[in-house]
């Protein structure tokens, strides 16, 4: 956990103590009407899925007051509902995901569309794949090629990633870049080669920032041939988290033009697996359960821990097993990231799978522990039909993933190839909103793992601000940047690129960063090297932090470099690299 206080240079701390001041007395004057606030029923605020904004739902801890200099002021985008003209009551029931097994040469259809589906108690349309909420979970083997046809019947063109696959790039799924969106009623085709075990998932790229949330998604399990890829294991969950941001009664709306939440990414405040609040799973006493886990969030990072001291076991990451296994007492996992994780549940109970975070306010410039409970293990009094204990005790390492990252570890000191910097570029946010932001930049973790600005997030739109993966340039204004451009590598290179998140803007934050069709290891990360390697698609980057990874450049094609979260894409976060054929 990450709990360190950051704090900005001094430069500018003039100007934050006098925006501060200018926000205080906003907020003195504006007593009264937080005092209604705080009174309001706000489910009363809710016209179906009448397209008008409302304010965002806030954390109970939240003092009021927070919220009312903001009041009647609304993003400059408009507001977006799933189906809006539709009857609910005349679109399929969505159903639970299905596992799909398939081989090499077996065609799978994908048919995008608008359901009738339930988060709790809530009745609400959803976006599914083939009546699935989420989407099917797809069981195929290591080097199996599939075709794919995807048809469009959601609000809006679209296209569908197959996230840390390194396929084809002309199936890649990026608008614009390596297909055109498919428009609401075509059908597009793609062949799908899948060259790594593990787990993988799929989503769209179109305006993933409503299409995702709204449950555009599905599980992808890549199996070895080698029976002996994992040790043994009684059972496997596929466990897909998500959260959603929820009314009393339905979704909170989403931008139209552009995406709202634009400085942290939409967080929720439902918590769901597999699509449904409360998971629940019961296995006997003294059970491995593999678990395949994915972080399908638009924004929202996990720390997982099994209550009760269950014992867990880090296998995989993204694109490979780890070179060693180690037992581990929690995992955080960021929005696009995978693990493989073993559990054995020794006894005889009900364990819960917890969300333990250190939380910020903002407002008081405090962290606070908060724990969230996303499911059950129940253990019942029947013994395991298989004892795997010995099996899960042992710690193996994977002589195949050590040699060959040997070749990896040798070049780990080499020069940089090429260095990026993530920062932010801020434009026209209503006066409350900057005055936020300067005492926002007083006090900030390394990595967010909640909203504590939910009205400030709320109003920053994709038209806003722009997040930018640039060239070091400290000489050049904010305003003059632009992503890095004509990266070019040849298929068959290794190359080394140095990534620094600054903490010296106008709203650091972590970022999810995300590479497209190629695969890499982090060597190193604020000086320090790694001793445990995996090959990674996905990496969490701290604020301040600055991580050296080793790309290898295997994929032909024009590719994309950016961050996971989709608010931030939406608002300019990427940059693309291209990689020639060999010779």
């Amino acid at each position: 956990m990450y709990q360190n206080n950051c704090r900005r240079p001094a430069l500018r701390r003039s100007y934050r103590i006098l925006g501060a001041a200018l926000l205080g007395l906003s907020l003195f004057a504006s007593r009264a009407q937080a005092q209604d606030m705080a009174g309001m029923d706000h489910s009363q605020m809710e016209m179906g899925d009448s397209l008008m904004w409302m304010m965002p739902p806030h954390p109970v801890w939240m003092n009021p007051a927070m919220m009312a200099p903001f009041m009647g002021i609304l993003p400059d985008v408009e507001p977006f509902m799933p189906g809006w003209e539709l009857d609910i009551m005349t679109l399929p029931v969505a159903r639970a995901p299905e596992v799909v097994e398939l081989a090499d040469g077996d065609t799978l259809t994908l048919d995008a569309g608008i359901l009738h589906g339930m988060v709790g108690s809530r009745m609400l349309k959803v976006y599914g794949f083939n009546g699935q909420f989420p989407g099917p979970t797809l069981r195929v083997a290591q080097d199996a090629t599939i075709t794919v046809e995807f048809t469009n019947n959601i609000d809006f063109a679209t296209t569908l990633r197959w996230h840390g696959v390194r396929l084809d790039n002309e199936f890649d799924g990026v608008p614009g870049q390596t297909q055109r969106p498919v428009r609401v009623g075509d059908t597009y085709t793609a062949q799908v080669t899948f060259p790594d075990a593990g787990a993988f998932w799929y989503h769209p790229h179109q305006r993933g920032y409503i299409a995702q949330d709204l449950g555009l998604y599905g599980a992808i399990i890549v199996d070895s041939p080698d029976p002996d890829y994992y040790a043994p294991a009684n059972s496997e969950e596929v466990l897909i988290l998500d959260d959603a941001l929820m009314t009393a009664t339905n979704w909170a709306p989403w931008g139209l033009e552009a995406p709202t939440n634009a400085l942290m990414g939409r967080f929720g405040n439902v918590l769901m697996v597999n699509g449904k609040e409360g998971f629940r799973k019961t296995v006997d006493k003294g059970d491995v359960v593999r678990l395949f886990l994915t972080d399908a969030s638009n924004t929202k990072n996990y720390n997982l821990r099994i209550e009760g001291d269950v014992p867990m076991k880090l296998v995989a990451g993204d694109l490979s097993r780890l070179e060693r296994e180690t037992m581990t007492p929690n995992v955080i996992i960021a929005p696009g990231q995978r693990y493989t994780v073993d559990a054995r549940f020794a006894e005889v109970g009900e364990y819960a799978l917890t969300n333990r975070i250190t939380a910020v306010d903002h407002w008081m410039g405090e962290y606070f522990y908060q724990v969230d409970t996303l499911g059950v293990f129940v253990v019942s009094d029947q013994d395991t039909d298989q004892d795997y204990s010995a099996e899960f005790e042992t710690l193996r390492t994977n002589d195949d993933v050590v040699a060959e990252f040997a070749a990896v570890r040798a070049q780990a000191g080499r020069q940089v190839d090429g260095e990026l910097v993530l920062s932010l570029n801020v434009g026209e946010l209503p006066i409350p909103v900057i005055m936020m932001m300067e005492m926002d930049t007083l006090f900030y973790p390394p990595v967010e793992f909640n909203d504590a600005m939910p009205m400030m997030n709320w109003l920053a739109t994709g038209i806003d601000v722009t997040w930018i993966m640039h060239e070091p340039a400290p000489d050049v204004s904010p305003r003059d940047l632009g992503p890095a451009v004509g990266w070019r590598f040849t298929q068959g290179d290794v190359v080394k690129i140095r990534v620094y998140n600054t903490h010296d803007s106008w709203h650091p934050m972590s970022h999810p960063l995300h590479l497209h069709g190629q695969r890499f290891a982090v060597i190193e990360q604020d000086g320090v090297r790694a001793t445990n390697l995996v090959w990674r698609d996905t990496i969490l980057i701290p604020v301040g932090s600055t991580l050296d990874l080793l790309v290898e450049m295997s994929n032909p094609g024009n590719w994309m470099f950016n961050c996971q979260i989709p608010e931030h894409v939406g608002s300019g976060m990427s940059m693309n690299f291209t990689v020639d054929p060999a010779p």
